[in-house]
């Protein structure tokens, strides 16, 4: 009888584990869906094309560093994302890399980017052959 009442116990400690974790979880992804909301994202694109290359250990170690710490107290947090597939199986990449940065206001943006500009495209040789694309967007959600 101790045994099956040892036994029912732990099986409802690890459902209501489980149903915490869950509601935690929940609560967590919703408070950063909110806290995201607003921010302006500059997001890089490397377009993939036959015969262009792109670095990826130097973008990820130098020259995305070097950006982050141009935008100071103004970036919340910035991603690499690395191409992998097509959503059409057997075509090309669209993009090699994605870089974005998010940060709080777009004039501090630009007020720190436009005096470093050339700097900036004086390191897009250490890791790539492409001209990116950039696109300013504002998070909704």
């Amino acid at each position: 009888m101790k045994m099956k009442l040892i036994l029912v116990l732990l099986v409802l400690g690890t459902c209501f584990s489980a149903f915490a974790q869950q509601k935690l979880d929940s609560k967590t992804s919703s408070k950063a869906d909110a806290g995201d909301k607003g921010l302006i994202k500059v997001s890089i694109f490397y377009p993939y094309a036959e015969g262009k290359t792109f670095d990826m250990d130097y973008y990820e170690k130098s020259h995305m560093p070097f950006v982050a710490g141009l935008l100071g107290a103004n970036l919340v947090r910035y991603t690499i994302d690395k191409g992998v597939s097509n959503g059409t199986p057997n075509s090309p990449l669209p993009f090699m890399a994605i870089g974005s940065f998010y940060v709080k206001s777009l004039a501090d943006y630009q007020a720190a980017i436009s005096p470093n500009i050339n700097a900036i495209r004086a390191d897009f040789p250490k890791y790539t052959n492409v001209s990116p694309m950039i696109l300013i967007s504002e998070v909704i959600k």
